[in-house]
């Protein structure tokens, strides 16, 4: 009979080296301005009112949501050096981080369905692509990022934590957690594991039957159009790419054991930030409407720069 005293909280205990903090602190930085600055264009230029916008808009917000569960507690374990964290907060982190994560695979397979309609669907896109229809996929997104997570989550919470309790990464990341339990956590590798593979081949089979569809119209298409097609296509097959193939290299580290654990938590941090962090610069150089919503953007903020500095009356 295992008499140890209950877990009660947990020691994150990833990377220890402290020229970390500024490299995550620019980072972190760098996402929130990036995807702000998205949202902030989609919401105040009238000229991005499309459901394209609005989707890529609701991305942003999930990027950065999604950095926001992790990043804030690995620089506060840098700048303080306090690595504990409560099982109430661990569980929490856990959840949201997974769940956040399914929601922006869910967002870039709506995304997908978006160019399918534009593309293939053309004079139909504006009936098809209501207001309604846009708001229910973005509740869709949310809710299967929610759900599919949910069992994994709550049957790791039922498991008996009576220590050690030294989670050997930088954020409570649920294979690193549910290995400390007291007992076999084979059916929770393997729940896990299932709704991972749910997840991501579920949205992925999607977008590639959307895209699949879109080559198909190409085919009929001048080349004229076919490179029109092409140019608003190739950020989001960009970023999905990106977080696709970084999300397998994740996996892959779990699976493979002989994986030095330090590189192991150097690619889970990387897969973390690496699509909120390159989102907002791939659309940024390769959209055009981006690119003149930014110069609208600036230039109206030139003009209130110039018309409150006349209004300010000078001090003799």
């Amino acid at each position: 009979m295992n008499t140890s005293r209950p877990v009660e909280y947990f020691i994150l205990d990833g990377l220890k080296d402290r020229f970390m903090l500024p490299i995550f602190f620019t980072v972190y930085v760098f996402v929130l301005s990036g995807n702000g600055m998205i949202i902030y264009l989609v919401r105040t230029d009238p000229k991005l009112n499309t459901p394209m916008y609005f989707f890529l808009h609701n991305l942003s917000f999930s990027d950065i949501m999604y950095t926001s569960v992790t990043i804030p507690k690995m620089l506060s374990v840098f700048l303080t050096e306090v690595k504990t964290i409560s099982k109430t907060g661990c569980f929490l982190q856990m959840y949201f981080f997974l769940s956040i994560g399914v929601t922006g695979r869910a967002l870039l397979t709506v995304m997908a369905f978006d160019r399918y309609v534009a593309i293939c669907n053309p004079l139909r896109y504006t009936t098809i692509m209501t207001k309604k229809l846009c708001i229910g996929l973005i509740f869709a997104s949310w809710g299967y990022g929610a759900y599919i997570v949910l069992p994994a989550a709550i049957w790791a919470t039922q498991l008996p934590y009576c220590g050690p309790n030294i989670v050997r990464h930088m954020f409570c990341d649920h294979s690193s957690v549910v290995s400390l339990a007291c007992v076999d956590i084979t059916k929770n590798s393997i729940l896990s594991l299932t709704n991972a593979l749910i997840a991501l081949l579920s949205t992925f089979l999607l977008i590639l039957i959307s895209y699949a569809c879109i080559g198909k119209a190409m085919r009929k298409m001048s080349t004229a159009q076919q490179l029109k097609v092409a140019a608003t296509c190739v950020s989001h097959l960009t970023v999905v790419c990106i977080s696709y193939i970084s999300a397998s290299f994740v996996y892959i580290s779990y699976r493979v054991a002989r994986f030095d654990p330090d590189v192991r938590i150097v690619i889970a941090v990387l897969y973390s930030v690496l699509t909120p962090l390159l989102n907002p610069i791939i659309y940024s150089l390769r959209n055009k409407e981006l690119q003149d919503a930014m110069k609208r953007a600036f230039c109206r903020c030139t003009i209130v720069l110039k018309t409150t500095s006349k209004t300010v009356p000078s001090v003799a």
